[in-house]
């Protein structure tokens, strides 16, 4: 692991250190691409706490639909940073062979595999159909590997339901066409007030995964260098406010704002952001362990490279996050 983390920093940015920097306050605007839920909590810190605008950065929110959109989005240049399961970015680096790269972390997922009340275990979905957002990447592929390791064939056994982002997939675990899906905070808490029941986290049920993370286009990020290291910086003082018992009222006032929360689901949603290794990572870093998960999950499940998965350096460049923590206040 060490030697893999030695070589991280010169792969794809090697360029940026000696670009020329802008001005540590020279006014940029950044459109930024998330889905709508808690792990967005480090940016409305940010914002909240004025990280950005300190730094000169006004941050455009865009909310995605589903995954195939945002990919589509970033690689059409339409929006500047995504923030979503780093397995997004690995699918349009290797599938769609767009000029993606990871740059930051964020959290593990904090994902429960929800299903109907009458379903009691996961062979028990047999014959019904898991929703998910996208079928081929993150999410769907940890519940696809649950599935499988209960002895579940896809296609035969069950049926997949590629409908959408995590609130369009709350909803259909009203009727008995959603018998199961993979949520995370708040919609995993709202889709229990619904009725829908928990078969475990993804965690306990697959093991560590470097879920939520940044990407960005290449070319962008070389053009872009300042801005995208100042970006990170308040990105990580974000993160470091979201897991300050001090800040914890602001948290859950952001919280219930942005997304429309009661009190005690915020609470619950606050609970899971800071729960280790589930939650968000320490300054929103980058989980390699659980990256590595990320690989063996689409080696096997969707069969690329030859059911072997490569080295984790080719999606990955932490030298502006390396040095944009440094700066980073606590």
């Amino acid at each position: 692991m060490f030697k893999v983390l030695a070589v991280l920093a010169p792969l794809v940015l090697a360029g940026c250190a000696s670009a020329p920097v802008a001005p540590p306050n020279d006014p940029v605007t950044l459109r930024v691409n998330v889905f709508r839920g808690a792990s967005n909590l480090p940016i409305y810190m940010a914002q909240e706490k004025g990280y950005f605008a300190r730094r000169g950065i006004t941050t455009q929110m865009q909310f995605t639909p589903n995954s195939t959109e945002q990919r589509a989005g970033l690689a059409a240049g339409r929006f500047d940073i995504a923030h979503a399961a780093v397995d997004n970015a690995v699918a349009m680096i290797e599938v769609a062979k767009a000029d993606a790269v990871i740059v930051a972390g964020g959290d593990g997922g904090m994902n429960e595999l929800l299903v109907r009340p009458e379903i009691q275990k996961v062979a028990d979905l047999r014959g019904r159909t898991y929703v998910v957002d996208a079928p081929n990447t993150a999410y769907a592929l940890i519940g696809r590997k649950i599935l499988k390791d209960a002895g579940l064939k896809e296609g035969q056994d069950y049926q997949l339901n590629p409908l959408g982002g995590s609130e369009a997939r709350t909803k259909s675990m009203d009727t008995p066409a959603g018998a199961a899906t993979v949520l995370n905070p708040p919609w995993n808490f709202l889709a229990k007030e619904r009725g829908a029941k928990s078969l475990g986290t993804t965690r306990e049920l697959f093991g560590p995964y470097q879920a939520q993370g940044v990407f960005v286009m290449r070319p962008w990020a070389k053009t872009n260098a300042s801005a995208l290291e100042r970006y990170l910086a308040a990105y990580i003082e974000g993160c470091r406010a979201a897991q300050n018992p001090a800040e914890r009222e602001l948290a859950l006032k952001v919280l219930m704002r942005e997304l429309k929360l009661d009190a005690r689901n915020a609470e619950l949603t606050y609970k899971e952001l800071n729960s280790p290794g589930h939650g968000l990572s320490k300054d929103c870093a980058f989980d390699m362990a659980g990256f590595q998960n990320v690989l063996a999950l689409r080696a096997e499940m969707e069969g690329q490279w030859g059911g072997k998965p490569p080295a984790a350096d080719k999606f990955i460049d932490l030298s502006l996050y390396q040095r944009a923590r440094a700066h980073a206040k606590p």
